[in-house]
């Protein structure tokens, strides 16, 4: 299977990419505005807490390679579990 929904790139964005990496062409840009960001501390990724208590994603790249796409959608459920509450 080749799974190519699970791969996004947007070489035109005026952003692109977003993060400093070696191999532009396995830049993943189909979580753009990171889904796991709500998570917190539990996200997974490599983060860190600025100053004044935001979280700093600048050094992260979990969402941005194409073999951590089930990882963020099997972090769905949580992250709906925080939107009801937040109703």
């Amino acid at each position: 299977m080749v799974d190519n929904y699970k791969f996004f790139s947007n070489k035109k964005c005026e952003f692109f990419p977003c993060h400093k990496v070696k191999k532009t062409d396995e830049f993943n840009c189909l979580f753009c505005y990171c889904p796991l960001y709500v998570l917190g501390s539990k996200c997974g990724g490599n983060f860190s807490y600025n100053e004044k208590g935001i979280k700093d994603c600048s050094d992260c790249l979990l969402p941005h390679r194409k073999e951590n796409y089930d990882y963020i959608i099997g972090k769905f459920k949580e992250i709906s579990n925080i939107a009801k509450n937040n109703r």
